[in-house]
């Protein structure tokens, strides 16, 4: 399953942004960057984006520590971390980022290492949750928090069925345009397997996170917040 998902990556990689932005109606960045505000970045630490796509997440951390932070930006799709790389070698002042192709269920750094962490879109797509979420925890430095940002299923059953909707009508067409149907019509089904905000809590809690799930534009979004103590 992780090879199929990772192919599913490197193919959607050159129009990964545009869709992005569609699909969301640019609103993506907007909770990307309240992600950014729950982990706590602060300047001079030393911080982890993880499945971290494009790298809108990375960067933005990048701008929230400064000169003398430091970002590893984690992804396993080559594809989708030479994209982030070609972004960040754009900005006006380079940004202290390690771009790393990495599996997140087994990551290539020491306990207690970063500051603050951030997962855009990545929690979702990983095969064991509850040993992701036990990597994040050991490589976090006591104090740490990390905020987990990703689909969700709303309570409201009015609402699930515009998600549904929305996903069958809006996403997958976009997706049939740019010639990446396949590779989005999975967004769905992986929504039907993945965990509520309060399973999530529960999940993170078990690793000895304390945790709050944050449902966000209208429950069709959330933002699951990790401290390890």
């Amino acid at each position: 399953m992780t090879h199929e998902i990772r192919d599913i990556f490197n193919r959607i990689a050159p129009v990964y942004d545009q869709l992005n932005d569609w699909l969301s109606l640019g609103q993506h960045r907007i909770w990307k960057a309240m992600a950014i505000k729950w982990s706590n970045p602060q300047p001079g630490d030393t911080c982890l984006d993880l499945c971290c796509g494009s790298g809108d997440l990375s960067l933005g951390l990048a701008r929230r520590v400064g000169t003398t932070g430091k970002v590893y930006g984690v992804d396993f799709s080559a594809n989708l971390l030479a994209m982030a790389k070609e972004r960040s070698q754009k900005q006006y002042r380079q940004p202290n980022i390690t771009w790393v192709e990495a599996d997140v269920l087994d990551l290539p750094f020491e306990d207690n290492k970063f500051d603050a962490a951030t997962m855009g879109y990545g929690l979702r797509n990983v095969k064991d949750i509850p040993r992701s979420l036990k990597e994040l925890y050991r490589v976090l430095k006591p104090g740490a928090k990390a905020a987990i940002l990703d689909f969700h299923r709303p309570e409201n059953p009015q609402l699930r069925s515009f998600q549904q909707w929305y996903l069958e009508n809006i996403v997958v067409p976009a997706a049939t345009q740019l010639g990446v149907k396949e590779e989005y019509a999975y967004i769905s089904p992986s929504l039907d397997r993945f965990p509520v905000g309060k399973e999530q809590v529960e999940l993170a809690s078990q690793v000895g996170f304390a945790a709050t799930h944050y449902p966000i534009a209208n429950g069709m979004m959330g933002v699951l917040v990790v401290s390890k103590f």
